[in-house]
């Protein structure tokens, strides 16, 4: 019988570790897309994610040094986000996923 570890299979296995679930990947290419943003931003930008699933996420994502966290020592408190180089790495992929999502939406659009 064999044993259940938490090593990944492959390397696709993973790098859908890294970025696979409903937010990582549009945390990221949201990332990319403004270079900055602070929590309330994700938080207005995400609209479908709860604050606690938010905050878990992102802190997956830097455990996984795909982004950055600067946190200003100032009242209120300013927490800012930004991508890693190694987040940076992801872009040109998500981009192309992007496209294919594109176009499978008009697709679907075409259809009806």
């Amino acid at each position: 019988m064999k044993k259940y570890t938490n090593e990944p299979a492959c390397s696709v296995d993973y790098a859908f570790r890294r970025i696979g679930g409903k937010y990582k990947g549009r945390i990221l290419w949201y990332l990319h897309a403004k270079n900055v943003m602070r929590y309330g931003e994700l938080r207005k930008t995400l609209t479908d994610i709860t604050p606690k699933m938010l905050t878990q996420t992102l802190r997956e994502l830097e455990t996984d040094e795909l982004i950055g966290r600067k946190v200003y020592h100032e009242v209120p408190p300013k927490v800012e986000y930004r991508l890693t180089e190694i987040g940076r790495e992801l872009i040109p992929f998500i981009a192309h996923l992007k496209e294919w999502g594109d176009k499978q939406i008009q697709k679907i659009k075409d259809k009806n």
